[in-house]
């Protein structure tokens, strides 16, 4: 590989990291192009950590030998056999010795001492070069704080030295690039965590300005635990948290799958909307969310049980309103939520539940926009004068089809 070469491919990699091409299509193209100017190179395997609340970071693997290549999410390196693995690795050799490079010579009679090495000698790999780049320590998001990689080749004679060299020259800017890449990814992953997608999506756009909001139509949804005081009282602080988890996922989970986004959590409380330019979509989509958590929380209660653990139900309440959506605060602390009558609205619905002993109740606006449920019939339970709310509401609640027939 000449100096030309090395040029093109270096320009190629930063283009890439300015566009935010996806990692795994650098890596690819990276190893296709450094095999094409000559490189004897056979397998490529790239890590970054990330900050995502289930994995630990990201891998790209690279083979002359496979036609598809795909990248592919890891978890916790601290526990179990992955703990085990991590330690017997090359990277965790270079980290707890300082160390930037390792390499093994395979086929010539070097120790097999770091994991999977001797997999790769079985299956004809010659050579081996491990590379760590780092960071510096005020760039360091959560574990995100250095480059991984490895490279081998399936050659007779090994890596050549101009080999070695020109990997040295390029593997920073492909770290780089990679480093682009994740950061982006990262920005989108803590968006979406702690703000919601819809959310996450808008201020990824660049709607972060003070006071910049819409005014729109959406079904508001308010749910929380039941008898969750006296739980939480009575629970282990260690049990706490778990028993809040728990229940939130059920929660979260059948709203997203229901295509609603939630905007909050308060406690053991959770605050949603559901969106459609139609509004019987909107209250279709909040109907089978909840459905889906009714479903989840009988497996979810039946586990806790046998457990020995206490459960509880969700109390929720469902309306329809025009509310303003977009951020509110001071200039240095912003929350991008929804504000309005309808919101104070529904958490007073909500709230009605304990009073009136139904896991669900909705506003007669709700009511009105919603098409027919098919499991249960919609029955009212009065004119109720809510908290905070000028007019009584007629409230309504579900009954299931075989309870409404007895």
């Amino acid at each position: 590989m000449n100096a030309h070469d090395i040029a093109e491919i270096s320009a190629w990699l930063t283009t890439q990291g300015i566009k935010g091409t996806d990692e795994m299509d650098i890596v690819n193209g990276f190893c296709q192009r450094a095999r094409a100017a000559g490189m004897r190179l056979d397998r490529g395997l790239a890590l970054i950590d990330t900050l995502h609340p289930v994995y630990e970071g990201r891998a790209f693997q690279w083979d002359s030998q496979e036609p598809v290549n795909t990248a592919f999410e890891y978890g916790p390196t601290n526990e179990g056999v992955s703990a085990e693995n991590w330690e017997r690795s090359a990277f965790h050799y270079m980290r707890e010795n300082n160390k930037s490079e390792v390499r093994r010579r395979l086929g010539f009679g070097d120790p097999l001492d770091f994991f999977t090495l001797d997999t790769l000698l079985a299956a004809g790999h010659k050579d081996y070069i491990a590379m760590i780049h780092r960071f510096a320590k005020d760039s360091h998001i959560g574990d995100m704080d250095c480059f991984y990689s490895h490279w081998t080749t399936m050659d007779e004679g090994g890596f050549r030295d101009e080999d070695l060299s020109v990997l040295r020259q390029l593997v920073p800017v492909l770290a780089l690039a990679i480093k682009s890449g994740s950061l982006t990814r990262i920005s989108r992953t803590i968006a979406e965590v702690y703000l919601g997608e819809d959310a996450a999506r808008q201020v990824l756009e660049g709607r972060i300005s003070r006071g910049k909001a819409e005014r729109i139509s959406a079904v508001l949804w308010f749910s929380d635990l039941q008898n969750y005081t006296r739980i939480s009282d009575n629970l282990p602080p260690d049990e706490i948290i778990p028993f809040l988890n728990d229940y939130a996922d059920a929660v979260i989970s059948s709203i997203h799958e229901a295509g609603g986004n939630v905007l909050k959590l308060i406690g053991d409380g959770t605050l949603a909307i559901f969106k459609a330019e139609e509004r019987e979509d909107a209250c279709t989509r909040a109907l089978f969310a909840e459905q889906l958590l009714r479903e989840k929380l009988k497996g979810l209660n039946e586990q806790r049980r046998q457990e020995g653990r206490p459960v509880t139900e969700v109390y929720l309440g469902l309306h329809i309103g025009d509310v303003f959506y977009g951020n509110i605060g001071s200039s240095d602390r912003l929350d991008f939520t929804v504000i309005g009558p309808a919101v104070n609205e529904v958490s007073r619905i909500a709230s009605m539940c304990r009073f009136v002993d139904r896991s669900v109740i909705m506003s007669s606006q709700f009511v009105a926009a919603a098409p027919p449920p098919r499991n249960a019939e919609v029955v009212s339970i009065g004119r109720y004068a809510l908290r905070g709310v000028k007019r009584a509401q007629e409230l309504f609640t579900l009954m299931p089809l075989e309870a409404a027939d007895a």
